[in-house]
């Protein structure tokens, strides 16, 4: 009889993954958790239909392909730029700090040096999957936050690169009885291998790719075949994932998120997107399957204190670190928790140094499964640690001295800015007369602002986009730099003598903050807000708004609006060619 792995593996496999995310997801918990435990039953340590781990670890491969190429597709490279500055430190800090604690804690356990050192570096690394896919369910991926926490991922991956390389080097440093010379030598030799291949792989895919695909992409389009096109997307994806790995020694998810990155510059970058998004999802599904698949509770029994400790590493030093590091650098409290809790996990390359490192007899079974149980467990945890954040940004809130402290950077850079653009900031004059603060300067917020000055309102402008705040600054318009949420702002702005508070970021958690901020400090303001869902209504009607535009009822109402308005003229067009027709009969 043939061997059916792998159909056997996608039916149980997509089967169970269904049930248990559909059950999950009625419970309350991300649908992750779902996929996880259908894994385990797939797995070896449950009984029944045992599936092959290592066929399952290459389809959820395919998955972390189409994923990271879907978020290059999206992410350009002035975003990828812009949050170098914290992107790059943050990473590097993060990582080294993480890695220290496990050296520490494990040789406190007994636990060898060369153990204890991969431990900690398995420990640093998050997994690329589960942030993506805990930003998407949570509406963040695009945003600055977002942007944020992929770019300190992404770095985290080419430092992982870096490590992976320097494994056989730093094997045969470690199996010495101490560190010679010669052995340093080449693990700085491997590094500089390892980054100029990585730098080779970039000039590679952004210059050269930029010029090729989108050529190739608009000769694929001109054929006008759909089947074609979706294929000529898969090849740039998997190709490039592959050369990145086989051919620079880097890995599958760096060398599709540059891909997508190339593909993301032409213009047929959103019918690439669509195209690869349902195979990415259920692909994105094996991933998870796999993690599950290697879980093992005896070990839990049989190690506790490990694994505790493990879990004080990912879940909270981790975090603690991120929180503490994008504070110091200038960012919001907000951006800080979203990535603090973006890290708090561990994932599929983890897997691999293990691997790796237990292939070359750095570690045994211990540090592997160690591994294995806390991105398990920490994966589990993440989509719940992420719908805590409002919550935990609300306690931050009410404590004075640390939300002070976690906010000083912020307010100084906040601070800094408003004194260079005062003569901006509106006077005592301008608040005199009937004003209205509008929070956020993008298409909408630009045609409100308009109809505001042509009802002779005076508007203030709140913006977080420097960029913005400079163009409006040459315009002679009154705005302030800074996030609406903070008091300060909203005094700035005139919030006590403001007619009206307009908020045109369509963000549920910043419009519920300010609202419930603005009201505290002017009950008297009228305040109209912009919203996605109409299932936002019970939660914005309890903060007693004047007015809410909701995205979903304006859409429906526009697009029913048209169909009406096209049917009537098709309607008079056919009436019309009627009578022409009887016209001509008559004669």
């Amino acid at each position: 009889m043939h061997d059916y792995q792998l159909l056997q593996i996608m039916a149980a496999g997509f089967t169970l993954s269904l049930m248990f995310g559909f059950i999950t997801q009625k419970l309350g918990f991300s649908s992750i958790v779902g996929y996880l435990i259908a894994g385990f039953l797939l797995g070896p340590s449950s009984p029944g239909f045992v599936a092959d781990y290592n066929l399952a670890f290459q389809l959820s491969e395919a998955g972390v392909i189409l994923l990271m190429f879907g978020v290059g597709l999206h992410f350009k490279t002035d975003d990828l730029f812009a949050v170098k500055g914290v992107a790059i430190p943050g990473a590097i800090i993060q990582s080294t700090v993480a890695t220290l604690f496990g050296i520490f804690l494990g040789t406190l356990l007994g636990i060898d040096f060369k153990s204890s050192l991969i431990l900690g570096l398995g420990l640093a690394v998050a997994s690329t999957v589960v942030l993506l896919k805990v930003l998407e369910d949570n509406d963040v991926l695009n945003t600055v936050h977002g942007h944020v926490a992929v770019g300190w991922l992404v770095v985290e991956d080419i430092l992982t690169v870096l490590i992976l390389v320097t494994l056989p080097s730093l094997s045969v440093v470690l199996s010495n009885s101490g560190t010679t010379s010669l052995g340093t030598i080449e693990i700085f030799k491997a590094i500089g291998a390892a980054l100029i291949k990585v730098i080779l792989l970039w000039l590679l895919v952004i210059k050269g790719g930029g010029r090729f695909v989108p050529w190739f992409l608009s000769k694929i389009v001109k054929t006008r075949s759909q089947e074609l096109f979706t294929l000529a997307v898969l090849v740039i994806a998997f190709s490039t994932a592959v050369i990145a790995a086989f051919v620079f020694q880097s890995s599958f998810a760096l060398g599709a998120f540059l891909g997508g990155m190339v593909v993301g510059k032409s213009k047929v970058s959103y019918q690439a997107g669509a195209d690869i998004l349902p195979l990415r999802d259920a692909f994105a599904v094996l991933f998870f399957l796999s993690v599950g698949m290697l879980f093992d509770w005896k070990f839990i029994i049989e190690y506790p204190l490990l694994v505790c400790i493990c879990l004080i590493i990912v879940l909270i030093i981790k975090p603690l670190t991120a929180l503490i590091v994008v504070s110091v650098l200038g960012y919001s409290t907000r951006t800080a928790l979203t990535v603090a809790a973006g890290l708090a996990q561990v994932g599929e390359f983890s897997f691999i140094l293990a691997q790796e490192a237990k292939r070359l007899d750095l570690v045994g079974d211990l540090v592997y499964n160690s591994i294995v149980i806390c991105a398990i467990v920490s994966i589990t945890l993440n989509p719940s640690i992420f719908k805590k954040l409002p919550s935990f940004e609300r306690f931050l809130r009410s404590k004075n001295k640390i939300w002070e402290i976690l906010n000083f950077s912020v307010n100084k850079k906040c601070n800094k800015v408003n004194e260079i653009a005062k003569n901006l900031l509106p006077t005592e004059e301008y608040l005199s007369k009937k004003i209205a603060i509008v929070v956020g300067y993008g298409p909408t917020g630009k045609k409100v602002t308009q109809a505001l000055i042509e009802q002779g309102i005076k508007p203030v402008i709140i913006e977080i986009n420097i960029d913005t705040v400079n163009y409006l600054s040459s315009q002679g318009q009154a705005v302030i730099y800074g996030n609406s949420t903070r008091k300060d702002i909203l005094i700035a702005a005139g919030i006590k003598k403001a007619s009206y508070l307009i908020i045109t970021v369509p963000s549920l958690n910043m419009t519920l903050e300010t609202t419930s901020l603005a009201s505290s400090l002017n009950p008297k303001t009228r305040i109209i807000v912009r919203t996605r869902f109409l299932d936002h209504k019970e939660n914005l009607k309890q903060l007693g708004i004047s007015a809410v535009a909701f995205e979903e009822e304006e859409v429906a109402n526009a697009l029913t609006s048209l169909v009406l308005d096209d049917l009537e003229q098709q309607s008079l067009l056919a009436a019309a060619s009627e009578i022409a027709s009887q016209t001509a009969q008559g004669k």
